[in-house]
Formats: C-alpha cells, sequence, structure tokens
C-alpha cells in the first residue's frame, strides 16, 4: 500500500487523510502529516489515527506520496525544504490554491508533481475535485491521483489551464450551496416551519436534486421542467427567482471566483 505523507496537517489535509482512511484506499499505518502548530497536529492524529511530526524532513523519509498542504505563500520556502531529500520514488500532489506547476516543478526540479483543486465535502466522501499532471508525472501517477481522489468522490483530469475555473465552480461552491440551503430553510421558517426541519428537508431536497443530476443523466432543465406543473406552485417559484437573477449571479460567482483565482496564480 502507498505511504502518503502530508506536509501540512490543516482543515482540508485532515478532510482527504480521513476520506482516504473511511474509503479503505489507506490504512491509518500508511499516513503520516507535518505541521509547526501542534494543534493542527493533534488534530489530525486524532481523526485519521496517522503518526504526525513537526519536521517535515521526517515526513518525506517515510512517505511514497507527498502532499503539499501548506499555504500557497509557503510553497516555495516548502520546496526549498524538502527538496534535497527527494527521490525518484516521490509524488508531490499539491493542494495549494493558484500554484502552477511550473512553480512546483522550478522548486523541484525533475520530481513527478501533480496540481489537485480538491474541495471540503471529501470530509464525507462527496467531493468534487479536479487535477492536471506535471511534465515529468507518468500514465500511472495521473491513476493513482485519480485513485486516491475518487475515493472521497469525483475526480476529473483535466488541462491546467482549466484549474482555475475549476476553482471558482467546485473549490468554491460548497459555499454557494450552504448559502442556498441556509435561504431555502429561512424561507421555510418564514412559511411556518421550525427551524430543525426546515434546514433538513433543505439540505436533502439540494442532495436529492443533485443525485437526480448525476444518476439520471438528463439536463438540469429537464429535469426542473419535470417538476413544473401547469399553472403551478413550483413554475411561480421559479418565475421569482428568474426576476432575482438567480442564475445570474450563480455564473457571476463562479466567474469571480476564476479569475480571483488567475490572479492568485
Amino acid at each position: 500500500m502507498t505511504t502518503i505523507g502530508f506536509l501540512g496537517s490543516g482543515k482540508m489535509a485532515t478532510a482527504l487523510a480521513k476520506g482516504f482512511v473511511a474509503s479503505g484506499r489507506v490504512t491509518a499505518e500508511h499516513l503520516s502529516a507535518s505541521d509547526p502548530v501542534k494543534a493542527a497536529r493533534d488534530a489530525f492524529a486524532r481523526e485519521t489515527g496517522g503518526r504526525v511530526s513537526a519536521a517535515n524532513n521526517d515526513i518525506v523519509a517515510t512517505s511514497d506520496v507527498l502532499v503539499l498542504a501548506v499555504k500557497p505563500d509557503q510553497i516555495s520556502d516548502l520546496l526549498a525544504e524538502i527538496q534535497p531529500q527527494l527521490e525518484k520514488r516521490h509524488l508531490l500532489v499539491s493542494i495549494a490554491a493558484g500554484i502552477p506547476l511550473a512553480k512546483l516543478e522550478a522548486g523541484a526540479p525533475g520530481a513527478r508533481c501533480v496540481r489537485v483543486m480538491p474541495n471540503t465535502p471529501a470530509l464525507v466522501g462527496a467531493s468534487a475535485s479536479a487535477f492536471a499532471i506535471g511534465s515529468e508525472a507518468t500514465r500511472a501517477d495521473a491513476e493513482l491521483v485519480q485513485k486516491l481522489l475518487g475515493s472521497v468522490g469525483v475526480a476529473l483530469e483535466v488541462k491546467e489551464k482549466l484549474l482555475d475555473a475549476v476553482t471558482g465552480l467546485s473549490g468554491s461552491g460548497p459555499a454557494y450551496g450552504f448559502m442556498m440551503i441556509e435561504a431555502l430553510a429561512d424561507g421555510g421558517v418564514a412559511a411556518g416551519l421550525p427551524r430543525d426541519v426546515a434546514q433538513r428537508l433543505a439540505a436533502q431536497t439540494l442532495l436529492g436534486a443533485a443525485k437526480m443530476v448525476l444518476e439520471t443523466g438528463q439536463h438540469p432543465g429537464a429535469l426542473k421542467d419535470a417538476v413544473c406543473s401547469p399553472g403551478g406552485t413550483t413554475i411561480e417559484a421559479v418565475h421569482e427567482l428568474e426576476k432575482a437573477g438567480l442564475r445570474a449571479a450563480l455564473i457571476s460567482a463562479v466567474r469571480v471566483a476564476a479569475d480571483k483565482a488567475r490572479r492568485l496564480s
């Protein structure tokens, strides 16, 4: 089984690691993480059962796959620190937002690199991730990353130039979904439902809608039309959403987030 080491053990690293273990793709004995912050190390160990260390080099020495999970502005220093210890067996997988493959490969010459854009639902096995491979990475590397990410949700390989768009859509997307659930629950409360009932119904409704799109393969517009009876309640509500500019607002949200990702990179 592949040994995986996280350099940085924050929330996203912990979510991915916990998902890997829960899926059975990796066992806790093959998992480790480093972080200078003791609280972060303790949380990673508690949530995943993996080994932790304050020293990056300790994790590099015992891992085949190195997940670079530090903040984007720390990537250069991290690569400079670990580069002398890198071997041919190492695969570098970066989840640092906005850091291009060219920068990763410049900081670790000759290394096999993969750039990943995951999202937080990895914690519950429902992530939507995309990845792009570097010039030295192999098809076997791509397949390994796809299997790892696929064990915690959906994983798609894309060209690197598309990763900023992925950031705007699925990377930031959970926040859009949470806002919609909150707003729908507020609507339910305004209509007389108890808060706990409204929130559960709202969350399950969006979950069910997403499953129908994924499992039926039908266009979302066709599924929407099937709910809208002539002269009924749903078409009246859809009219209000159209007047409020729901579609335009979501399109704009994805575009501005993608543009911000491009500026960061």
